[in-house]
C-alpha cells in the first residue's frame, strides 16, 4: 500500500477528442475503475494548466496535459478504536456526540485511523458496521476536523435512512456560533450563492457563478467585539455544503478567525490590543462551534432538540477580544 501521491500526467490524442474525462482517463489508466477516476474528478484532483476540472463529463481537448493526483490507497474497513466520546445522547438507534477540535470524522487519506468512525465502532459495536457504507458506518452529515461541536450518527439502516431523509429534505435544525472578523452589516440577514470547488485552488471551496450547488446561510450578530473589529455571530444552514459557513463569510468579507483557508484576517489583527493579538496568534483553528442540533426521532417521530455550550477556546477568544 502506497503512502505517496501518485501524479500521472495524460495528453489525449486527436482521437480522443471530444470524450469524456472519466472515460478518456480510464482508457490511459487502466489500473484504476472509472468509478475511482469519477470520485477523483469530482475531489478536485485532476487539473489542466493548474485549473482543476470537476465535471467527469466535461469534454477532452486534444493536446491539454491533464495532471491526476491519486492520493495514498487506504484500508478497506476500519478498525475499531477506543477514544473517548463525549456523548450527548443515546439510545438503540442513534448517537448524539458532542466533537472536539481535532477529530477527524472518517477515514480518508491522510487520516486511515483515530477518526470519529473508528471510535464510534469501539463504542457502537460490530452493529454498526456496514450502516451506510463501509467506510462511513453510520455517518449522515460531518463536521470539519477543526470544527467542534453536534453531530449525530445512526446506529440502525432504518434510523440512518430515515435521517439522511431529513438532511436532504432540509428538515434539520443546525445552529452554529462563530467569531468574525469585522461587524458584518445589517446584523441580520441571509447569504446566498451557489457553492462549488475553487477553479484556482482545488483544497477550497468557492462562491460560483457556474457549476456550483445553490447555498442559503442566515446570520444574526449576537455581540459586537474589539469595538467592531470583530464579532460573535449565531448561523442557521438553509443547506449543508462543503465549508459553507466559512466560504459565505469570507464571500461578504467577514472570515472566521483563525481560518486560515478562508482568510485568516491576519492583517486586522494589528489594530488590537496586544492581549487580543496574542489570543488570535495562539488560537490554532476556525472559530466556529455547533451549538444546535435538532431533528425528528426516527422511531418515535418525536422533534428533538440538543444545544452545545461554547468550548473553552472560543470563550477564551471571545473574553480576550472584550477587553477594553
Amino acid at each position: 500500500m502506497t503512502s505517496k501521491i501518485v501524479r500521472h500526467e495524460i495528453r489525449p490524442g486527436a482521437g480522443e477528442a471530444r470524450e469524456r474525462l472519466d472515460k478518456c482517463l480510464a482508457a490511459h489508466l487502466p489500473e484504476l475503475s472509472r468509478s475511482r477516476l469519477k470520485a477523483l474528478i469530482l475531489d478536485g484532483r485532476l487539473t489542466a494548466g493548474g485549473v482543476a476540472l470537476t465535471d467527469p463529463a466535461h469534454r477532452v481537448r486534444p493536446g491539454v496535459l491533464l495532471a491526476l493526483e491519486v492520493p495514498p490507497a487506504v484500508a478497506a474497513e476500519p478498525r475499531a478504536q477506543a477514544i473517548a466520546l463525549d456523548v450527548v445522547y443515546e439510545d438503540a438507534d442513534l448517537i448524539v456526540i458532542d466533537k472536539p477540535v481535532g477529530l477527524v470524522v472518517h477515514p480518508a487519506a491522510g487520516n486511515p485511523d483515530g477518526t470519529l468512525v473508528n471510535a464510534l465502532l469501539a463504542h457502537c459495536g460490530e452493529t454498526l458496521s456496514g450502516i451506510g457504507g463501509v467506510r462511513r458506518p453510520g455517518i449522515v452529515h460531518r463536521l470539519d476536523k477543526d470544527t467542534s461541536g453536534l453531530m449525530v450518527a445512526a446506529k440502525t439502516d432504518a434510523a440512518h435512512h430515515a435521517l439522511a431523509e431529513q438532511f436532504a429534505a432540509r428538515t434539520i435544525t443546525r445552529g452554529y456560533r462563530a467569531v468574525v472578523w469585522g461587524l458584518p452589516s445589517p446584523l441580520r440577514g441571509e447569504i446566498a450563492g451557489a457553492i462549488g470547488r475553487n477553479p484556482r485552488n482545488r483544497k477550497k471551496m468557492a462562491v460560483v457563478d457556474n457549476g456550483g450547488k445553490l447555498a442559503l446561510t442566515r446570520y444574526r450578530v449576537e455581540r459586537a467585539l474589539a469595538q467592531g473589529a470583530a464579532a460573535l455571530i449565531r448561523c442557521r444552514l438553509g443547506t449543508g455544503r462543503t465549508h459553507q459557513i466559512r466560504v459565505h463569510l469570507a464571500h461578504i468579507g467577514h472570515p472566521l478567525i483563525g481560518d486560515s483557508l478562508y482568510g485568516s484576517g491576519r492583517g486586522r489583527s494589528r489594530a488590537l490590543p496586544d492581549p487580543a493579538q496574542a489570543a488570535i496568534r495562539s488560537f490554532g483553528r476556525q472559530a466556529l462551534h455547533a451549538w444546535l442540533l435538532g431533528f425528528t426521532h426516527p422511531s418515535t417521530g418525536v422533534k428533538i432538540q440538543f444545544e452545545s455550550n461554547l468550548p473553552c477556546d472560543i470563550k477564551m477568544l471571545i473574553d480576550s477580544l472584550a477587553q477594553p
